[in-house]
């Protein structure tokens, strides 16, 4: 199989920190923990690493290490971290054919301070990863079976419709991971794409931003069955603290799939996550695994999915594999150092499918 992953492109910087060194405060009512850096101290770190990250670079290491036959359309400047990008995607057999660079924009970078629940708070420059424009895209790099397009940063977000257009044409596999900036910013022209895109991957807080904003024009719908949906799943997301998960996610799938989501990959953390396709939604839970850090783990969770899905895999087994790539990346600072191979893969799958209990119902 051949795959094309779109997006960013980072050079991240990550100091891990010990607990006791750096405070932590909670606010239970916004549900929003925060760490505290005291002002002209210096804390000590137990590492200070350099790394490569970015959602196309994640996702392009991750299906190469899969099999796949990669290339990678992201943005860097003329800089030593391009240097870092260009070394990256050398060593993992990516091709940078399709790699642009600008003196307008320096590379993308990153901060990550990673303590206590290893969640880690990161500090982020776009760089030249907002300035990715549909002249940069070519007709011929989309002869691929998959094509990963992850979140785009500022004026990059206009380019999806140009991408799914041709991939389209090409009859290619569409994954998209979308951000929170990029749906709140540009929520029409994400919904206009879905039915040309075969994956729609978002986390939960993500997924109930483009229900809440896709009911807000169904709810002057002359449709009434449409309306009667967009209250029922409001009324659910309303009372999301009296409902189980399961209940939560459910109506955030049907609210997706009301706007034109064809298949709903939807995260929810350490809780697990729930595929919904072909009338049957599947909910595999996450695995208990020691966390080092969680950057790259969202990118290795969907381009496992999309790359197995792509190859008629059926979504059960994509998810639960999704699920172990996932959890290995998460032992890692760096979002590539657990990204596993196809062999490796396959063997922790197998382990983990005794382990766990998957769930289903049928219908979305």
């Amino acid at each position: 199989m051949k795959g094309l992953t779109i997006g960013g492109a980072m050079v991240d910087t990550i100091a891990i920190v010990e607990d006791g060194l750096i405070e932590q405060m909670s606010i239970r009512n916004a549900g929003k923990t925060f760490l505290l850096l005291e002002q002209g101290s210096k804390t000590e770190a137990s590492c200070i690493s350099t790394h490569c990250g970015g959602g196309a670079i994640n996702a392009a290491v991750s299906l190469a290490r899969l099999g796949l036959t990669v290339s990678t359309l992201a943005k860097i400047g003329s800089d030593t971290h391009a240097k870092v990008v260009k070394s990256t995607l050398a060593a993992e057999g990516v091709s940078d054919k399709w790699l642009k660079s600008t003196r307008d924009a320096p590379t993308g970078a990153s901060a990550v301070i990673s303590a206590h629940e290893r969640d880690a708070a990161i500090f982020t420059f776009r760089g030249a990863n907002t300035l990715l424009s549909s002249t940069d895209l070519r007709s011929e790099m989309f002869d691929v079976d998959l094509v990963y397009v992850s979140p785009l940063s500022g004026p990059s977000a206009e380019i999806l419709p140009d991408v799914v257009k041709h991939a389209s044409r090409r009859k290619a596999f569409v994954a998209v991971n979308p951000g929170i900036r990029q749906i709140t910013r540009l929520f029409a022209t994400i919904k206009d794409s879905l039915p040309g895109i075969d994956v729609l991957a978002v986390n939960r807080l993500e997924a109930e931003t483009l229900v809440r904003e896709s009911f807000t024009e169904l709810s002057g719908s002359e449709n009434r069955t449409l309306r009667s949906l967009a209250a029922a799943t409001l009324v659910t997301l309303r009372n999301s603290a009296l409902v189980s998960r399961h209940d939560v996610a459910r109506a955030l799938i049907s609210g997706l799939k009301q706007i034109g989501a064809r298949t709903v990959l939807l995260t929810d953390g350490r809780h697990g996550a729930y595929a919904s396709r072909d009338g049957e939604t599947v909910f595999c839970p996450g695995l208990e695994v020691p966390v080092v850090g969680t950057a790259g783990a969202g990118d290795a969770y969907v381009s496992t999915f999309a790359a197995f899905l792509a190859a008629g895999i059926a979504s059960s087994d994509a998810l639960l594999a999704a699920a172990v790539n996932a959890s290995s990346v998460v032992r890692f600072a760096d979002a590539q150092s657990g990204l596993l191979n196809r062999s490796d893969l396959e063997m922790e799958t197998r382990d983990a499918r005794r382990r766990l209990t998957m769930e289903r119902w049928v219908g979305d």
